[in-house]
């Protein structure tokens, strides 16, 4: 009789702190912190809406608006806003960079593995260079 075992297959139990510890490469990172981004976009819109209303409707209006960032709103600190406001520009930035990177990719085919890391990585870069540049000019520091 021959030995006729087949190898099993093998079930693991992923926890969440196994998820958290797997290393994702540089373009799955760009993707969930793209699918992130365009979800903090969706959810903090109506945030959006109410800056552009404030910021437009009248000169008073938009004194209202620009106190915010001084003295803060409704019991929420100014710097508190300017986290929420931090937080919503990197949002933008990442989603348009991870975007242009999409467009660019579709359009030159570029669908080799070391294209998409270095695209993924320069992705990363411009977007959270452009938001420390936004940030430290929403924070004051120039």
């Amino acid at each position: 009789m021959t030995d006729t075992t087949k190898a099993r297959p093998v079930y693991r139990n992923i926890h969440v702190t196994q998820i958290l510890s797997y290393r994702l490469p540089p373009a799955g990172v760009v993707s969930i912190l793209h699918r992130i981004s365009g979800m903090l976009i969706f959810v903090l819109l109506p945030f959006v809406v109410w800056m552009f209303d404030a910021s437009l409707s009248s000169e008073i209006s938009y004194d209202g608006f620009t106190n915010i960032f001084v003295a803060g709103v409704a019991g929420t600190p100014a710097w508190f806003v300017k986290l929420v406001v931090l937080g919503l520009t990197w949002g933008y930035l990442h989603h348009f960079c991870a975007g242009v990177r999409h467009l660019w990719m579709d359009a030159t085919h570029s669908v080799s593995k070391q294209q998409g890391h270095s695209s993924a990585v320069a992705t990363l870069a411009i977007s959270l260079a452009l938001t420390a540049l936004l940030g430290a000019k929403l924070f004051g520091l120039y």
